[in-house]
């Protein structure tokens, strides 16, 4: 009788009344007219349950096996017992429109649930309101799983048989045609993200009644997005449901979206569209009205965006990404850690900076050096470096935090930051410090670092002048090696590269070293590669300009060569042979060479963009070339440009490569 009363009623809200002696006591209020209160739990959980515990024999038949559990069967979804409800509680139900909490008692209430750190304080909150709508109900769930989320578990699964969650799935399950469109997908997405079983009777309502509304129309953008992202998770890519949801989607145009909305679909789509490039035209018509909104976003719009826009790879989209760069200078200060992590990684992957943006993380990056996580912390080292641009102050600041707080950074973690070092040829102040600790965390934790990033930590620190000579015949010995095998069993060309580069420092740069060599299978004949070169090739422009002056200087271009490997796997962009007596041997000549000059003709790559400081490996070539006996004379392109005739440049070519000898006339 009471449940036949309450269906006649269009909308669920929950009239929580009282809390008392830790329980949450539960009454269903069907009209005055009902003088008697059925037992919850008999609605909910088994018959011989609620007799043993209970002594309550009513609705026995109707009810004898109503459970919302998790399943066993799947990896993701974890085991708790039935959802039901304590008899001797007093939470309180109304079904009603007229009593609805006003905006102003969501926002409040939403705000509350925000402070709640613990699911304990959840449940306190829950005690605390006398009107629960839908959707405050299931911004509750949201909360205990933000807050028991632990991967693909729960920290507590324990925590689904408290008697607020048990209640309120209980309403959610018998109540599902009441719910709100945003009241019934929020409460359906809540559940996945706790892990329930999909095939538990409240899951099974919740999805039957989505289907019957999507079915009908009769849902917003947000709503179906909502829909989608909880359809993925119990269904993943290939649900049927989540294809009519983006077919849905399809039919509305995206200038009409609020900005919410447009953020939603940019995060539905990034999980959801393949490589095949479905729904290019969706994506394509929200790029051109996203640009128009950019000014509007937050730091989390901002931020999703981005993320999106990697994870679908939209490179076609660069005039979005220049928008949100600039929008993303007003917020570097506001950003959470997450936050500037997804920015900062989106920059990297479309290779965009603006120097607005560089400066206001310029100001913002020793601020946060000390206090941010140190993945936000590694992620700004790696945007600078990765960008190519060289900021002390950051990098100060970075150097200063990581003696003081390496100890808890992950191997990862550690390795980025020295290669941001590395990369960009800068040594801060502490540099014995820094090192010291970076020593420290190979001594104990050598065994925990992967091969590929042990092998990018140690070539780092080669690259300044640090060598890391206790460790290196660990990495040469042929576990290691095995190693690197085993994590990719077609080592890059640029790692061998590494490899070789590594042992020829051993060979040049530290004597003293006795372990195991490097074995020829396992070393390159050039440093030079099409990607992640450990030499920068040289500028096309500046060499001609340069190839010019020389060819006056010695005479005929016979007597230099151009791109010329070297046996020890460097390549030389100009050599110039010399005999005992200082003059110049055809590049082809073999014997009697006195002399070798290696030109290096710097174009603005090999430099950091903002100044004029060489690049890591661009030194470390110069150094070695050095040791290896060449005269190395550095042609840069900041100092050739200033001339602008033959003469010029020919005097300047004359004065850098025999600054004591006349010039001969030709």
């Amino acid at each position: 009788m009471a449940l036949k009363l309450t269906q006649n009623l269009p909308l669920l809200q929950f009239g929580i009344h009282h809390c008392f002696a830790g329980l949450i006591s539960v009454r269903l209020l069907c009209s005055s007219g009902l003088g008697r209160s059925s037992c919850a739990a008999c609605l909910c959980t088994s018959a011989a349950r609620c007799i043993q515990t209970h002594g309550c024999r009513k609705l026995r038949t109707d009810f004898s096996s109503r459970n919302v559990t998790t399943a066993v069967r799947e990896p993701s979804f974890f085991a708790s017992s039935s959802v039901g409800i304590h008899r001797d509680s007093e939470l309180r139900f109304r079904l009603t429109q007229l009593h609805r909490p006003s905006s102003d008692e969501e926002k409040s209430f939403q705000q509350k649930l925000a402070c709640c750190s613990t699911s304990r304080q959840v449940f306190s909150l829950l005690c605390s309101v006398e009107v629960l709508s839908d959707t405050m109900a299931a911004a509750c769930l949201h909360r205990v799983a933000d807050l028991e989320q632990d991967g693909g578990a729960l920290r507590d699964p324990s925590v689904l048989e408290k008697d607020a969650i048990r209640a309120l799935c209980f309403q959610l399950e018998r109540d599902s045609e009441r719910l709100t469109e945003a009241g019934l997908v929020s409460a359906l997405l809540a559940c996945t993200r706790l892990f329930l079983d999909p095939w538990s009777t409240l899951m099974v309502r919740l999805v039957t009644e989505s289907q019957k509304r999507l079915d009908g129309e009769q849902m917003a953008v947000g709503e179906l997005c909502v829909l989608g992202q909880a359809m993925l998770a119990m269904e993943g890519p290939g649900s049927a449901m989540l294809e009519q949801v983006i077919g849905q989607i399809q039919k509305q145009e995206p200038d009409k979206w609020s900005l919410p909305d447009l953020v939603a679909v940019y995060r539905l789509l990034e999980v959801c569209v393949g490589e095949d490039g479905k729904h290019g035209d969706l994506l394509n018509a929200m790029h051109t009205h996203a640009v128009t909104v950019t000014s509007r976003m937050d730091p989390a719009a901002v931020s999703g965006v981005l993320s999106s826009l990697v994870a679908l790879n939209q490179r076609q989209a660069l005039p979005l990404v220049i928008s949100l760069c600039k929008q993303a200078v007003r917020h570097v200060p506001h950003f959470s850690d997450e936050e500037l992590s997804h920015v900062l990684a989106a920059l990297i992957h479309f290779g965009h900076s603006d120097r607005y943006f560089v400066d206001a993380m310029q100001n913002y990056g020793p601020r946060m050096a000390f206090t941010s996580h140190p993945e936000t912390v590694s992620k700004v080292t790696e945007f600078f470096s990765r960008r190519n641009i060289l900021s002390p102050t950051v990098l100060n600041a970075v150097a200063e935090s990581f003696v003081y707080r390496a100890d808890s950074y992950s191997t990862s973690q550690v390795a980025r930051q020295i290669m941001a070092f590395g990369r960009l040829g800068y040594l801060p102040p502490n540099v014995g410090q820094m090192f010291k600790k970076v020593e420290t965390i190979l001594h104990t934790r050598f065994s925990q670092f992967q091969p590929r990033m042990l092998l990018n930590l140690l070539h780092a620190c080669t690259l300044v002048e640090r060598f890391p000579v206790n460790f290196l015949s660990k990495v040469f010995s042929s576990y290691f090696l095995q190693q690197l095998q085993d994590q990719d069993p077609r080592i890059e060309r640029a790692v061998l590269a590494q490899l070789t580069q590594l042992y020829m420092t051993v060979k040049l740069e530290c004597p003293t070293y006795e372990g195991p060599q490097l074995l020829p299978k396992y070393r390159v004949k050039s440093f030079l590669t099409s990607s992640r070169s450990l030499e920068t090739p040289v500028d096309q422009q500046l060499y001609n300009s340069v190839k010019s002056g020389l060819v006056d200087i010695l005479g005929d271009r016979s007597f230099f060569g151009s791109q010329v490997l070297t046996p020890y796997c460097y390549t030389l962009d100009v050599e110039i042979k010399l005999d005992e007596e200082g003059y110049a041997l055809p590049a082809s000549q073999t014997d009697e060479v006195y002399k070798r000059i290696a030109l290096c003709i710097d174009g603005q790559k090999r430099f950091t963009n903002n100044v004029r400081q060489l690049l890591g490996k661009e030194v470390i070539k110069q150094r070695h070339l050095r040791l290896l006996g060449y005269e190395v004379v550095q042609i840069p392109f900041y100092e050739f440009e200033k001339y602008r005739n033959m003469s010029k440049v020919v005097e300047y070519l004359h004065q850098k490569i025999f600054p004591h000898t006349f010039r001969l006339s030709w």
